[in-house]
């Protein structure tokens, strides 16, 4: 039955979301005068945490590829995924959940994962007050912002509060009914004891003095395909080498991440951050680099899949387990490794 909700939402949001498709249009006509093949992407949010991506765009090894990328914010898995089968979108970067959940669903022409981005949890657990020594058993009685049911944020919360022996709904409560971009701004407003936040919200939490980062939710697991980029098997099929292209940008953005410091990596990511300054941006980059949050090839790691998908079994949220091959296309991402 949650399946089936979600497939409704997914089809009412298609709708809508087509109307985009013409706008994309126009400019693919215009880029295509340029002798660039347009990729239309959509991000599931606007985030550091995605900054190998926008070292590639910024830097130009997608135009290196004979790309052009038209970006797209989708503000929630689900639409990033309505954006992807309507075909609005080429291909999505998002969690690993949302392919899975759409395969479950009886999509015949589903989405294909074919890189991976970030392999940890990109969210903080931030807290009202400084707690130096803070251990999971502080938030036991307390009431946590957290994410979209279904959603990866929200899932390795839970479990990573599940790891701690301590019990969603028993013994803290886990508030799921705002949207993303709210909830930064009702816990200043005075909703909850702790909320999960992705930077650049936690710092902003924190730079306002209604709170402090104690600790962040990616160092309680192992790796795993936290953000990918999928495409609908027919787009791929049809189009294998716009694919292997934009893989090899990928993997191209995710090398210059590695070898590069926060400060270099932010001074080039900047312009996708106008409302940031770069002190902040140097900030935030060195706390997710810092965490492992970047892989630094695009290989989808089949440990990590499977990883995720007990976290989703945990959460109650995997109708029933899919196997990586089903849904896992690596022959672009090892053929990019020896791409220059």
């Amino acid at each position: 039955m949650v399946f089936l909700k979600r497939a409704t939402k997914l089809t009412m949001l298609a709708f809508l979301l087509s109307i985009f498709a013409l706008a994309a249009c126009a400019r693919a006509e215009d880029d295509a005068a340029e002798g660039l093949t347009v990729v239309n992407v959509n991000e599931v949010v606007r985030s550091v945490f995605y900054a190998p991506q926008y070292v590639a765009i910024e830097l130009g090894f997608f135009a290196d590829e004979g790309l052009e990328i038209v970006l797209e914010t989708g503000q929630g898995a689900d639409r990033s995924m309505v954006a992807l089968i309507s075909g609005e979108a080429d291909i999505g970067l998002m969690g690993t959940e949302a392919a899975i959940y759409v395969y479950i669903e009886g999509r015949q022409d589903h989405a294909t994962i074919f890189a991976q981005l970030t392999q940890r949890a990109g969210n903080f657990l931030v807290a009202r007050e400084e707690m130096p020594g803070f251990t999971w058993d502080d938030v036991r009685g307390m009431t946590i912002i957290g994410g979209r049911p279904g959603g990866m944020p929200q899932m390795v919360l839970e479990y990573v509060l599940h790891l701690h022996d301590i019990e969603p709904g028993t013994d803290v409560e886990i508030i799921t009914n705002l949207a993303f971009t709210t909830t930064a701004g009702a816990f200043v407003g005075g909703v909850g004891d702790f909320t999960a936040e992705f930077d650049p919200s936690a710092l902003e939490i924190e730079k306002s003095g209604h709170g402090h980062v104690v600790t962040g939710l990616a160092n309680y697991t192992a790796a795993l395909p936290y953000t990918v980029y999928m495409a609908n098997r027919s787009f791929i099929e049809a189009n294998p080498d716009i694919i292997q292209r934009f893989t090899n940008a990928i993997g191209r953005g995710q090398q210059w991440v590695r070898n590069h410091s926060p400060a270099d990596i932010a001074e080039v990511i900047a312009p996708f951050f106008p409302h940031s300054d770069l002190e902040d941006l140097i900030f935030i980059v060195n706390r997710y680099q810092s965490q492992d949050t970047w892989l630094y090839n695009p290989l989808i790691d089949e440990a990590g899949f499977y990883l995720l998908q007990d976290i989703m079994e945990h959460g109650g949220e995997l109708g029933r387990r899919v196997d990586f091959d089903t849904l896992v296309d690596n022959s672009f991402a090892e053929a990019s490794l020896g791409a220059e």
